[in-house]
């Protein structure tokens, strides 16, 4: 019974973290109208997988066997971890909030190592926490400066609008380069969420980790992904796509640095940031966000993780023999 919930739970982690993925990777064609949803989901599915087995090996070791040094060794606590981070989940998706999966998934894996009483404080201290709080700023400001570099027109930079954003051929290229590139970064990344725990608990192998759960996040993209793709497809036309291109250059670039140095990282965190400093430089008066659904966000992404670590604290001691 306890393995049929950790494949079961593992498997809806997995296809919930798909589900909302897709929208950041692709909603910009979408929204644009130079891509169907079928279309979008495939190509979401295989450059997930690619990231996930080419360089998904370092976060899924962090979460395995890093935080908790050796891993946990207890299919019970790697039930309890997933679980824990998928009940926070499931509280953002009821909140509409975007889900920051990294951040609980983590919280989880620490709340075992302290019933266990066995953490590694410093990779947490040193590494990822500060990271959490380093590379969202990179994004606002790094995006902030490219994008003063394109916006507004004028003399200095109209040989890019003449050379690729009039091109609609040239733009739409851009668009699908971009959107290719952070479903990869995704892959890198956030499957590690689901493979990390079970790993770690020595239920799987690594490459046999990644290799098997990350179609799910193309599966959850074609399940669950619809109304994510639909309602952000909306949204970020108003962007527009040389915004939303940069935006996917950005984070994804920062995902796959954090990625490379095995830090578990959100990419909605990124995207947020991004999308914020774009609104910045504009000045517009008509935000995507306003300053209570900011403020809301940010609560919840500090709650959410304090809460994945104390339901895991509890479930360890409720199912550990």
């Amino acid at each position: 019974m306890e393995y049929l919930l950790i494949i079961i739970i593992s498997i809806l982690f997995a296809m919930n973290m798909g589900g909302s993925g897709i929208a950041p990777s692709f909603s910009s064609l979408y929204g644009g109208g130079f891509i169907d949803k079928k279309r979008a989901v495939v190509l979401f599915g295989i450059l997930v997988i690619l990231g996930a087995m080419l360089l998904g090996r370092n976060v899924s070791t962090t979460i395995g066997k890093k935080i908790i040094p050796g891993g946990i060794h207890e299919p019970s606590l790697a039930l309890s971890v997933i679980a824990s981070a998928t009940i926070c989940l499931l509280i953002a998706n009821i909140l509409k909030i975007p889900q920051s999966t990294s951040m609980e998934t983590v919280s989880a894996v620490v709340g075992a190592g302290l019933y266990l009483k066995k953490l590694d404080t410093k990779i947490l201290l040193l590494k990822i926490i500060p990271s959490w709080i380093i590379l969202p700023l990179l994004s606002f400001f790094l995006t902030a400066y490219l994008y003063r570099k394109i916006y507004p027109p004028n003399h200095n930079n109209i040989h890019i609008y003449e050379r690729l954003f009039l091109n609609e051929k040239k733009l739409k290229i851009i668009s699908y380069l971009s959107a290719l590139y952070v479903s990869f970064a995704i892959g890198t990344n956030n499957v590690a969420n689901v493979v990390g725990p079970l790993y770690g608990a020595g239920l799987i192998g690594m490459n046999k980790g990644l290799l098997f759960l990350s179609p799910l996040f193309g599966f959850g993209a074609f399940i669950f992904g619809s109304g994510t793709l639909e309602t952000a497809g909306k949204k970020v036309a108003r962007l527009g796509l040389i915004s939303s291109s940069l935006v996917s250059f950005v984070t994804g670039s920062i995902l796959l640095i954090a990625s490379v140095f095995g830090i578990p990282f959100p990419l909605v965190e990124l995207n947020l940031c991004s999308i914020m400093a774009i609104n910045k430089v504009k000045n517009s008066e008509t935000s995507f966000f306003n300053a209570w659904e900011i403020r809301k966000i940010f609560y919840i992404w500090s709650l959410t993780p304090i809460l994945a670590g104390l339901i895991s604290f509890a479930l360890c001691h409720l199912t550990h023999r």
